[in-house]
């Protein structure tokens, strides 16, 4: 059984998300296990200027409950992919199509240790679709403005 490794912020769940996931699973065969690394609210916030809609204890909650992932764990605030990789023992790293940084620290701590972990990146899903928590959150202001 193989053990594929994602990771992200989660935040508003939406398509893209669980094809990500999906797809993630798919990687590892028939038999492999998700594990799944949340960001933490704080490393959103430093990250991308602005905290997360919903909090990172019930982000965990939700994307654990999904039938495709078999556990879902909190990150670590320094984003430390050494760490994660020691504590996970995943056989692959699958990484979204926007996480150029994380694949990058992948591939460092892989080489740094000298492991046989494989990255593999997974492509976009549709691009005119509510596919990020960004384009979510635009769609509610306008929706809701256009009302009025």
């Amino acid at each position: 059984m193989k053990t594929v490794l994602t990771s992200g912020a989660f935040d508003l769940i939406h398509y893209g998300h669980i094809r990500l996931l999906e797809e993630a699973k798919r990687l590892g065969g028939p038999d492999a296990r998700l594990v799944v690394i949340l960001a933490r609210d704080e490393t959103i916030q430093r990250l991308k200027g602005r905290p997360p809609v919903i909090p990172e204890d019930q982000r965990r909650a939700v994307i654990e409950a999904l039938r495709v992932v078999d556990e879902a764990l909190l990150g670590y605030q320094d984003l430390d992919m050494a760490t994660v990789i020691e504590r996970v023992k995943p056989d692959i790293i699958a990484v979204g199509y926007d996480q150029d940084g994380i694949e990058a620290m992948a591939k460092k701590a892989i080489e740094e240790q000298g492991l046989k972990v494989e990255v593999k990146r997974i492509s976009r899903f549709g691009q005119n679709d509510l596919d990020s928590s960004s384009k979510i959150k635009r769609k509610i202001v306008e929706d809701r403005f256009s009302a009025y």
